[in-house]
């Protein structure tokens, strides 16, 4: 029983994020995470301002925003692995390494801000602590927006700037 556990670790080390298929896994999972995070983010918007968005679309929103969360923790530990075959971006991997810090607080505040909102009943109105938690969720927003398509593109223009 011991040798078999033992063979399965091996077998778990012995898989590697590094490859898909063949493929880099980086350049495949990095798509993943510049659309979903956006999306998050903008739904995470959209959830704030409408309390109608907010009942029928944050059981889809906060879902897209731990995927894209957890897909920024694979680019990042795929990233270091594709950068051990074809050298480190340094600017690229310096700005990318916060990404998944950024992801996963836009992930937790959307869930919170989700449960809580559930709680208040339908014909009331928000209270004023929780348009204050908004705003703050809506700049996190803005934020991982913005820090997203700046790794994205300085990964673009790590990769493309050659040719």
């Amino acid at each position: 029983m011991f040798a078999a556990r033992a063979s399965a670790l091996v077998a778990v080390d012995a898989l590697s994020w590094d490859t898909t298929f063949g493929l880099p896994t980086h350049p495949l999972i990095v798509h993943a995470v510049v659309v979903l995070l956006p999306l998050a983010a903008l739904g995470a918007i959209w959830i704030t301002v409408s309390r109608r968005a907010s009942r029928r679309f944050a059981a889809v929103i906060v879902p897209l925003a731990w995927i894209g969360a957890v897909a920024s923790l694979i680019a990042e530990d795929t990233g270091w692995l594709l950068a051990e075959q074809v050298g480190l971006p340094q600017e690229h991997a310096t700005m990318a390494d916060s990404l998944p810090v950024f992801a996963l607080l836009l992930a937790a505040s959307i869930t919170g801000f989700w449960l809580v909102d559930r709680g208040i009943p339908g014909n009331r109105r928000r209270p004023p602590w929780f348009v204050g938690a908004g705003i703050c969720l809506d700049l996190l927003a803005i934020a991982v927006i913005v820090w997203a398509i700046r790794v994205g593109h300085s990964g673009a223009i790590v990769t493309w700037s050659g040719r």
